[in-house]
């Protein structure tokens, strides 16, 4: 049985989870795996509930996190080199850039017959200074040299990687999409958008739009704000924005929605009345998504949106920014509506558009069910993986 160390950066709650403990779950027995995760940041939440529920047990190096720390890193290092050293892994797989780096270097060192590197996004650009950026270009560009497959979560992002930051050729790059258990967005839906309106007073007739993620730069929640004053001085309709998530922009966002003058409630002040919620995280984002009416993200840079997968999985609308992986996770002007990154005008249309027109809402919501059903699914992601990691074994010379 072939053996596989498979390594993330942390245990925060989002894509790269799901795929490595769905990896780690689904490929047994065909593969035995080690999973290795690092510690989410504190404005992050936790996805060790994921882990839980499917009875992953991960080795957990607590000195791995998403920052840079030489001293921490080397620690994480040692400890990552270790149990490569001792398991012996045919393959090692590792998910993000931290984890990237300090286990395909372990990898190496060790003489792992084969390397495999998933880019969950990619921090080229609205990340870091031009300086650093270029300096983790070239890391990447050499451990890419090393590695005998990197994987790409969409064909947008291949050609990012091949060709606007030039990692490695497009011949190494593989677009394997992330799979989700989508069937819990479709279950009981009725139900738990009354539950979740009920928690917020919501009427029938209000329309629910909700931007759900960190709270963080790049997912660009000024431009939500800015979209949703114009919004509320146009349309005549109930509407209520929520805020689903935190991070360290947390009170720079509600800075900018009062200075904007949008009253908002938080959860440590409730304000009923207010047109704007910051509900923090909400860890039943089922629940959540069914009591909303259009889902909304407005990010700078995007690998493969959870959220907008999410979103049309629960039959409703999305409205974008046009960026990233996102334009390859949505029909364009059949599921969602997309607008240019900073254009707050051009994103408050297309909200306004959809809050005026139930019809359109409705059309949209069959399309994107039938659209990220099989596209998005676990189970093809896991049929695409073996299929890999058994096409590159059979060009080593080993024993498995």
């Amino acid at each position: 049985m072939p053996r596989i160390v498979r390594i993330i950066n942390r245990l925060n709650l989002g894509g790269p989870t799901y795929n490595a403990v769905y990896l780690t779950k689904y490929l047994a027995p065909e593969f035995e795996t080690i999973l290795i995760a690092g510690v989410k940041q504190a404005t992050e939440e936790s996805s060790e509930f994921i882990l839980r529920e499917l009875g992953v047990e991960p080795v957990i190096i607590p000195e791995m996190s998403r920052d840079i720390s030489p001293f921490k890193d080397i620690i994480s290092y040692n400890k990552i080199n270790s149990i490569i050293k001792t398991f012996k892994p045919h393959i090692v797989h590792t998910h993000a850039a931290k984890a990237g780096a300090l286990g395909r270097v372990a990898a190496i060192r060790n003489k792992v017959p084969v390397l495999v590197h998933t880019f969950h996004g990619h921090f080229f650009h609205s990340y870091f200074s031009s300086y650093k950026t270029k300096i983790f270009l070239k890391i990447e560009q050499y451990l890419a040299g090393r590695s005998d497959a990197i994987i790409a979560l969409s064909e947008t992002q291949k050609k990012e990687l091949s060709i606007d930051y030039p990692v490695c050729s497009p011949e190494k790059i593989r677009v394997i999409p992330l799979g989700f258990d989508l069937a819990k967005f479709s279950i009981d839906s009725e139900l738990k958008r009354k539950k979740f309106r009920e928690s917020y007073r919501l009427s029938d007739h209000t329309i629910a739009i909700g931007i759900i993620g960190r709270i963080v730069p790049v997912k660009n929640h000024t431009l939500f704000l800015n979209a949703l004053k114009i919004v509320l001085e146009k349309t005549t309709s109930p509407v209520k924005a929520f805020i689903i998530g935190d991070g360290e922009d947390r009170y720079k966002i509600e800075s900018v929605a009062s200075s904007l003058r949008i009253p908002f409630s938080t959860p440590e002040k409730n304000n009923p009345d207010a047109k704007l919620v910051f509900t923090s995280w909400i860890k039943k984002i089922d629940t959540a998504i069914a009591g909303l009416d259009i889902i909304a993200m407005t990010s700078l840079n995007e690998g493969t949106p959870v959220s907008i997968i999410e979103a049309q999985a629960a039959g409703k609308p999305v409205i974008a920014t046009s960026v990233g992986g996102i334009d390859d996770v949505v029909i364009k002007g059949e599921t969602a509506l997309l607008s240019a990154t900073g254009n707050s005008q051009a994103f408050a249309q297309n909200m306004l558009l959809l809050i005026q027109d139930e019809a359109l809402r409705k059309k949209m919501q069959a399309k994107g069910k039938e659209f990220v059903s099989e596209r998005f699914s676990y189970k093809r992601l896991v049929r695409d993986m073996s299929l890999l990691y058994n096409e590159l074994l059979s060009k080593k010379t080993i024993q498995v």
